[in-house]
């Protein structure tokens, strides 16, 4: 049985969602070429990262400032995102990511 991820509650994720989102971020970065999409912990369960970003795509919280860095480090490509500091907002970094993750999953 596949696991469902909570839904979010006015736009804003359970702190386990942001442990996680920060866990697929580090995933996203190591992931091997030809390996596996990497599961990260989600609440005691492993979750793929593209569920994990794909949750968070509504999510309006802020992103944090470690975050916000360490997203544009995986993603290489500031242009790839328009986010202000100390204003993004993880949904604008996981629908970047979970595009990455699908576009590397077809191919």
């Amino acid at each position: 049985m596949r696991y469902l991820l909570p839904p979010l509650h006015e736009g804003h994720a359970p702190i386990f969602l942001h442990q996680a989102f920060e866990d697929a971020v580090e995933a996203f970065e190591n992931w091997a070429p030809e390996a596996p999409e990497p599961a990260v912990d989600c609440d005691g369960r492993p979750t793929a990262i593209s569920a994990v970003f794909g949750r968070m795509r509504t999510c309006t919280d802020i992103l944090p400032m470690r975050v916000l860095e360490d997203v544009l480090a995986v993603l290489r490509d500031v242009d790839e995102l328009a986010l202000d500091a100390g204003q993004a907002s993880y949904a604008e970094a996981a629908r970047v990511l979970r595009a990455h993750c699908v576009a590397r999953l077809k191919a």
